[in-house]
């Protein structure tokens, strides 16, 4: 009667030992088949020379809706002089009319700073996304002729650690053709190995 147990005991141990193989097997396989590596995508963008037309685009866009909203403040500030100066004599229709054009003024004066804001990011997002693709290109190129299996953004201090020598961002840029100008990417999160 106490073979049968002894035999179970040994059987358990057994399969424990090779689930315990197993797990290891697959961890190492796994660990050997991906190659993970960083870009700071921003900082290439930085270093793009269509990245100063990009600056200017976004500069005459920005001194047109300046313009645009520089063009609502002074009727605003007409209605109001014109009001303050003339409260008195108006009668109360009248009174009541330019105030709530004096008010909508201010709404429309403050969404369209809001709206300002937006305007400026699709813009910014329209000029730059050529750039973002030919830094796709770019990196994927590299990712291919290194092997590479996961590629994560280092920009913004968001990553927690990366090797320097896992950092493909100069090797981007040198196949965009562009030198690097300083500062290099170099984030603090990254250290030599």
């Amino acid at each position: 009667m106490l073979q049968p147990v002894i035999f179970a005991k040994k059987y358990f141990k057994m399969k424990q030992i090779a689930l315990g193989f197993l797990l290891s097997f697959l961890a190492f396989s796994v660990n050997a088949q991906s190659k993970i590596g960083t870009i700071d995508a921003e900082y290439i963008l930085s270093q793009m020379p269509e990245n100063i037309e990009v600056n200017k685009g976004l500069e005459a866009y920005n001194q047109e809706l300046q313009a645009d909203l520089e063009t609502t403040i002074k009727e605003y500030e007409t209605l109001v002089k014109d009001y303050q100066t003339n409260n008195e004599s108006f009668t109360d229709t009248i009174r009541k009319q330019k105030e709530e054009k004096i008010i909508g003024l201010e709404n429309s004066i403050k969404n369209y700073r809001q709206k300002a804001s937006v305007m400026m990011q699709m813009k910014r997002n329209e000029l730059t996304s050529p750039l973002y693709e030919k830094i796709d290109k770019a990196m994927k190129e590299v990712i291919a002729a290194e092997g590479f299996t996961q590629i994560f953004h280092a920009g913004s201090g968001n990553l927690a650690f990366s090797r320097v020598e896992d950092d493909i961002t100069l090797k981007v840029m040198d196949k965009l053709g562009i030198e690097p100008k300083e500062p290099q990417p170099a984030p603090d999160n990254t250290v030599e190995n």
